[in-house]
């Protein structure tokens, strides 16, 4: 008996996004980005929604060289109209979609409680939650006929760990992507659309330009002093690849029966 690996079996994973329209939120940077090269590289076609920005056309310059298929959209995730819009083009310019990575989010402002401003609220929770409710929404018409993976960018925040000092807006809206993933899962489950999310820890990207620390967080810090080795898998943040690795399985058939469940990409720092 031949006992060799089966190269056709370990690369039908990234044969199964081929041609795939996959439709990406914040895809200008982080994990975003990353997600977007890694399914170009595997043959799908991508559809860029973020704000104006130079790293948004780097992004989209660099799957050209790769000879991927893309477009941009300038949008905004918490306006209905431009979302509304912007998922109705990529549709009309590819003729389908078959992917959805709601990954756009912000950190927002940290600050106590009884110090946060109900704008700051808001602006967090409709960025993220909003954000995330608009991109699925929209996306859903597109989507019924063939069905297809949406793939929600959420946090260890808000559900593994409570310990960010400041982070309660935060928090609030990255537990209500958990909760909303599992009541769409079930929802659209009729339509073969499968609805999953991913928790990061530590990530290197660009989150914290829009990272708004106040000096009143410091009367609600609890000191907490981690163990020699406080991210334990490779002792630092992870990298955007290595999320966007997790969003090719989940965007693939490979993980065809997984869907309103939320994965953990953290390197073990949250089971200190």
């Amino acid at each position: 008996m031949n006992n060799a690996p089966d190269q056709n079996h370990e690369t039908s994973a990234h044969l199964r996004v081929k041609d795939k329209v996959a439709v990406i939120t914040g895809a200008g940077s982080g994990i975003g980005r990353a997600a977007a090269i890694r399914l170009a590289q595997q043959g799908a076609k991508i559809c860029l929604l973020d704000l104006i920005h130079n790293r948004t056309e780097e992004a989209e310059q660099e799957i050209q060289k790769l000879g991927g298929e893309t477009i941009f959209f300038d949008t905004d995730v918490s306006d209905p109209k431009r979302m509304q819009e912007a998922i109705q083009a990529a549709t009309q310019h590819f003729g389908h979609i078959d992917i959805v990575f709601a990954n756009a989010g912000i950190n927002g402002t940290l600050a106590p409680i009884e110090d946060l401003s109900p704008e700051s609220w808001d602006e967090t929770l409709t960025t993220n939650l909003k954000g995330t409710f608009l991109t699925v929404k929209y996306a859903i018409p597109h989507m019924k006929k063939s069905g297809g993976s949406i793939i929600i960018t959420s946090s260890i925040n808000g559900n593994r760990d409570f310990s960010g000092a400041g982070m309660a807006a935060y928090s609030s809206s990255k537990a209500g992507q958990v909760a909303f993933a599992k009541m769409a899962a079930l929802e659209l489950a009729r339509y073969k659309i499968r609805v999953n999310v991913i928790c990061p820890g530590a990530i290197q990207t660009n989150i914290g330009e829009n990272t708004h620390r106040t000096k009143q967080v410091d009367k609600i810090t609890i000191p907490v002093n981690y163990p020699e080795g406080s991210q334990p898998l490779e002792h630092g943040p992870g990298q955007p690849e290595q999320v966007a690795d997790l969003v090719l399985f989940l965007a693939s058939q490979e993980s065809s029966h997984i869907s309103g469940t939320e994965i953990y990409i953290d390197g073990a720092e949250t089971l200190l």
